[in-house]
């Protein structure tokens, strides 16, 4: 996964080209390999029956779709601002401002998801402490990390990155083990479907779920303007890393649904803790700290990211220009920080670990729906061989066949039918928030235009 030595920088950017295809993979790898799949792997149980891994296989494949339109648009249009950017340049700004607020939302909620899945069983094998009190204090804690600055922050998420990687390989390890002595039913990973789903809705209502724990990719776009030869290392790295993280989810899969009876699993709000009990050797608190820096891994990456997407979104003028505030010394947007905090903290205290990855989910089907059919709209607009000064010409970008982001803006349909009617309300809510703010946005730009 080299590259071909060339200039660090080019024109018509900037920033310096610095990543390399496999430090690009082991970001996006990074980012995608987190905490959902420690915590929700009982919850998939429960909506698709015990064949765990089947879900987790359609969600990668799913997910797969998406990733190429991403992969054509951000090596067509290497520049920060992901969604938000291919989406103004198909649609304009009103629905660009849309895709960039339900991302921003989207962060808040898997922060709560995050801070909520914290205080379940894996803590519970140290202490017994009540949800909210734990939420509050981890989202505090979490808040003072991100308010010391990113370099502390990133040097954290390294270290929490080979721990959250490790903890799923061991997973594996001992799952095989039990299998390997006699235990378990490898049965089971044909069982497909509940009590009250055939198997294809339990599937498809399970990949719901699942589909939270490959989100994390669509971020990676925001450094494609800073990856040398984004043409090749982007699309390489992109499947490449989905492809490993889709290979290890399904192995873990696998081996839970095999090693530990289903009801076991959907009971336990640390389901792969189930699997280390069952296989004995490896003590269950060293396996719940493994865990716990996994999730607490993901909740501080993804705060990261959400606070300084508000705090760019205020800078614009696209939200309150108070959340631009920073903090004397540190330089670190304390007011953003300590808005979005309040926000997950809200959510976790009103919503489970399910409907809030969920409402996460259904609010990130909204932003790659846009950018699926952002891929259509934009090869109409600038046909083949046709380019403008912010775009590579069509010999130089990524192209995936016309089927594909097709099929990746129908699978965003498809998964949102299946999203319950309780989380459907809560995005409904959001993206409501978002049109009316959007509105503003827009009907503000024009004044200015026009004066």
């Amino acid at each position: 996964m080299n590259d071909t030595p060339h200039s660090s920088t080019e024109p018509g950017t900037p920033l310096r080209r610095t990543l390399t295809t496999t430090l690009l993979y082991f970001f996006i790898l990074g980012d995608v390999l987190g905490a959902g799949v420690y915590v929700l792997v009982g919850q998939v149980a429960a909506e698709s029956g015990p064949a765990v891994w089947l879900p987790l296989a359609v969600a990668l494949g799913l997910a797969l779709l998406t990733a190429a339109s991403y992969a054509e648009l951000a090596t067509r249009f290497p520049r920060a601002g992901g969604a938000s950017h291919y989406a103004t340049l198909a649609y304009g700004p009103f629905v660009g401002f849309l895709a960039g607020f339900c991302m921003l939302a989207a962060g808040v909620v898997s922060v709560g998801a995050l801070a909520r899945g914290f205080a379940g069983d894996y803590l519970a094998e140290f202490v017994s402490l009540p949800v909210a009190l734990v939420a509050v204090v981890f989202l505090a804690a979490l808040a003072l990390l991100n308010l010391r600055g990113i370099s502390e922050s990133t040097r954290a998420n390294a270290v929490a990155t080979v721990i959250e990687v490790g903890g799923l390989v061991l997973v594996i390890g001992l799952g095989a083990w039990v299998l390997l002595r006699g235990d378990g039913d490898v049965g089971r990973l044909a069982d497909v479907g509940t009590a009250g789903s055939g198997p294809t809705a339990a599937v498809l209502s399970g990949a719901v779920l699942a589909y939270y724990s490959f989100v994390g990719f669509e971020t990676s776009v925001n450094v494609a303007e800073e990856t040398r030869n984004p043409r090749r290392a982007y699309p390489r790295a992109l499947f490449g890393a989905l492809i490993t993280a889709g290979l290890v989810y399904v192995l873990v899969g696998c081996v839970a649904a095999a090693a530990v009876p289903t009801q076991t699993l959907v009971d336990s709000s640390g389901p792969l803790l189930e699997v280390v009990k069952e296989a004995g050797g490896v003590p269950p608190r060293v396996f719940s700290v493994v865990a716990l820096v996994a999730v607490a891994n993901g909740a501080l990456l993804t705060g990261i990211m959400t606070s300084r997407l508000t705090f760019g979104m205020a800078r614009d003028g696209l939200l309150p220009r108070a959340l631009t505030r920073v903090l004397p010394g540190r330089r670190t947007p304390w007011a953003a920080i300590a808005a979005t905090t309040v926000l997950s903290l809200l959510l976790a205290l009103t919503g489970s670990v399910a409907t809030l990855a969920s409402t996460l989910v259904l609010l990130l089907l909204v932003v790659f729906f846009i950018v699926n059919t952002a891929a259509l709209v934009l090869r109409r607009k600038h046909p083949a061989g046709e380019h403008s000064d912010h775009e590579r010409s069509d010999r130089d970008h990524f192209r995936a066949p016309a089927v594909v982001p097709a099929l990746g803006a129908a699978s965003c349909v498809v998964l949102a039918t299946q999203v319950e009617g309780e989380v459907w309300l809560r995005g409904l809510i959001v993206l409501a928030a978002g049109c009316v703010l959007a509105t503003c946005v827009t009907l503000r730009r024009r004044a200015r235009q026009q004066a």
